[in-house]
């Protein structure tokens, strides 16, 4: 059986029947058949846990589960198609099952590396939750709930003086496929498979030599207090192979991998986010992206918190992104993929989008990029732009797109065009254009601070911008209905983002501006810039903790409009919501005006150089 038919095998079976097409192959070509005898032994991992999975294809296999039980008759027969091995894999315990051929059999062995895809997944998911506690037999699965849950075994560690060989060796013995690296002034680095293959295979770095110049040196790290979702995020938000478990005096306790967070909550993104990068074509990342609801579905009704949910969301459309990126310029091998910084801006550049937010981008050409190659990008951004549509995450034809010129610049024109808003903010629009782009965040190419972000550094020098900001920042009021509506008799609904996410992200954007903060996130913005006399630091909690409720009701509503069939939209159907959600968003918007009007007196006799001072 050639890997095309073995894919199509697998393709009828769960949990493979939820993987797309080029997970398929891969997961096929990644496969070993095996013949077995009647009487012969496939695997006993009660002796030591596995690293494979095991699928019959044909013949029949009995399994014992239970390992006092091994001398009797086998506990459980599979047929074609039937799975095993998968609990072995996944805790990294020996708990069986032993398992020999009753007839003569084919079973295809898979990989760990290849098969963490099927049980990442949604559908992979929830074969676990209703397969591993019949399996295990008195073996207790872990339940996680802080990454300290996660850490099962010692990290291995050594010195960056230490050779190359001796690392690798190292590694080989323990069975990881990491290191740590203790580097200069108490900090840890990181060497993984992967660098050992970019950074010392590929380049003919010398065995002998010491370690420190091929680590990573700037590694993902988590508290062990940290919620299982932090790790998620975390080895998604930075496409880790691994992320460091350090304490607050930055002592190491542990790393973990994507598959430690395999059977945890909120793991499904992790298997959807490497079928967005690994997309083979066009196709293929349009019908994944398109999944991205039902994700965000089942994370919610599993119990994750709003603002977790939607930090996946970002991550998983920050990869869609770059995969279109690298499609399209893929077809266009003269144009060069590292002439650019492709910026998140808008409410995915603060990791807050949801179903119904468009996916606004800006461009940062090098200055030395020639005319002729800046007008074929803006040609194969359309094609992105066409491509993210197809996945389900649209833009606004006559909003902030990266193929607009007056969102697509060099450097030193963004520095130019900021500098003059900063002078003349009535002027081309600029104060608008200003709020664009502090909230940009790249996601392709130089993924320091945008340079024009960091021209609004010295905001506060400039008062007659920082009053035109306000005023713009107060001029979309928090109201339940408007008049024109009680006029018109609409049916009764209320648009959740214009009347009252939009007042909180505005004034948050003004506060971290004059506060000269960096983050993004609106409530990071309210808790860090929150204690001018403008802004009291009270207030700002109050509009954080606002604004994450208002968030939880407006995903859990644009969900329930998928679940109906409609197109996701901030304008909510108040019959469609509970009486206790209509009672917190009324007394949210009661919140959010009371602030605004306070901001509003201020601004009367309070001078605008006084407005950011504590």
């Amino acid at each position: 059986m050639d890997a095309e038919h073995l894919g199509a095998f697998l393709a009828e079976h769960p949990p493979f029947d939820t993987l797309d097409r080029y997970a398929l192959t891969t997961l096929a070509e990644a496969a070993t058949l095996e013949r077995a005898y009647a009487g012969e032994l496939v695997v006993d991992a009660f002796a030591e846990p596995t690293v494979e999975v095991f699928v019959v294809v044909e013949g029949r296999v009995g399994l014992w589960n239970d390992r006092d039980q091994i001398s009797g008759p086998a506990q459980e027969r599979v047929g074609p198609g039937g799975l095993f091995g998968f609990s072995a894999m996944l805790t990294g315990q020996p708990v069986g099952p032993r398992a020999v051929a009753l007839r003569p059999s084919t079973v295809a062995r898979l990989p760990e590396a290849a098969v963490l895809p099927a049980f990442t997944s949604p559908g992979g998911s929830r074969f676990l939750a209703s397969e591993v506690a019949d399996v295990l037999h008195g073996y207790e699965p872990p339940t996680y709930s802080t990454v300290a849950d996660l850490v099962r075994t010692e990290p291995l560690l050594v010195d960056e003086r230490r050779p190359v060989a001796e690392a690798v060796q190292a590694m080989t013995e323990h069975g990881h496929g990491y290191c740590v690296v203790r580097l200069r002034g108490g900090r840890l680095g990181l060497l993984t498979d992967r660098l050992l293959r970019e950074r010392v295979v590929a380049v003919g770095y010398p065995l002998d030599a010491p370690l420190g110049p091929v680590v990573d040196d700037d590694p993902v790290h988590v508290d062990p207090g940290d919620s299982v979702i932090e790790a998620v995020v975390a080895l998604l938000d930075r496409e880790a192979d691994y992320v460091l478990v350090t304490d607050r005096d930055g002592d190491l306790r542990g790393v973990v991998s994507p598959r430690d967070v395999v059977v945890a909550p909120g793991n499904a993104g992790v298997g959807l986010q490497e079928q967005l990068r690994r997309a083979p074509d066009a196709d293929s990342l349009a019908a994944t992206g398109r999944r991205l609801p039902v994700l965000l579905g089942e994370l919610t009704r599993g119990g994750l918190a709003s603002a977790r949910v939607l930090a996946v969301h970002s991550t998983l459309v920050d990869a869609c992104v770059r995969r279109a990126v690298e499609l399209v310029l893929a077809e266009r091998p003269e144009l060069p993929a590292d002439g650019f910084t492709w910026l998140s801006i808008g409410s995915n550049g603060r990791r807050e989008a949801v179903l119904s937010s468009d996916v606004d981008s800006a461009v940062a050409f090098a200055d030395d990029l020639p005319a002729e190659a800046v007008a074929g990008l803006r040609d194969a951004f359309r094609e992105v732009h066409a491509l993210l549509g197809r996945a389900g995450l649209g833009h606004d034809r006559h909003g902030a797109a990266a193929y607009r010129p007056e969102f697509s610049r060099t450097n030193a024109a963004w520095r130019t065009a900021a500098r003059g808003w900063l002078d003349d903010p009535v002027r081309d629009q600029g104060a608008m254009m200003t709020s664009l782009l502090v909230d940009a965040r790249p996601v392709w190419g130089d993924l320091g601070l945008p340079a024009v972000a960091r021209v609004f550094g010295d905001l506060r020098a400039h008062p007659l911008t920082m009053r035109l900001l306000l005023l713009e920042s107060l001029a979309y009021r928090a109201r339940l209905r408007s008049v024109r509506d009680l006029l018109a008799r609409r049916p009764e609904t209320f648009d959740i983002k214009a009347h009252a996410l939009l007042p909180i992200t505005n004034i948050a954007r003004w506060a971290a501006l004059s506060a000269g903060t960096t983050v993004l996130p609106t409530p990071e913005r309210l808790r860090e810039s929150g204690s001018s006399e403008m802004l009291p630091a009270a207030q700002a909690r109050t509009l954080a903790e606002v604004f994450e409720v208002l968030q939880g009701i407006r995903l859990s509503a644009q969900l329930a409009q998928v679940g109906r069939g409609e197109r996701p939209t901030d304008v909510l159907r108040l019959e469609h919501l509970s009486p206790l959600d209509r009672s917190v968003i009324a007394s949210a918007v009661r919140e959010v005006a009371a602030v605004q009007r306070r901001m509003d007196n201020l601004t009367a006799w309070l001078p605008a150089e006084e407005w950011a001072v504590s």
